[in-house]
């Protein structure tokens, strides 16, 4: 009996550590984060129109805010402190921001 329990537990401990996430690569990490500093720059959108011979002329639109632009944060404070939450790192080089 203690030889199961005891495989089992290594078992247990070999499949928790095989879903751990690896990290992301510090270009990962500052692509994800530039992401997420343009949307603190300003509300994120699109308009979509199509048509076809089923349902006729179909439309939308879509109106993104994210947490990070209604608290007011800076676009490189929100980089600089996401590529430090995912890499523990300072970035490797500076944010790719849209000017506005």
């Amino acid at each position: 009996m203690r030889v199961w329990r005891g495989s089992f537990a290594i078992l247990a401990m070999c499949l928790v550590g095989a879903c751990a996430a690896t990290p992301p690569t510090p270009e990962e990490a500052a692509q994800r984060c530039e992401e997420r500093a343009r949307a603190a720059q300003a509300p994120t959108g699109g308009v979509s129109v199509g048509v076809n011979s089923d349902t006729g002329v179909s439309t939308g639109i879509s109106i993104g805010l994210s947490a990070d632009l209604l608290r007011g944060r800076d676009p490189q404070e929100v980089y600089e402190s996401c590529v430090i939450d995912l890499t523990g790192e300072m970035p490797i080089r500076p944010a790719r921001l849209r000017s506005l």
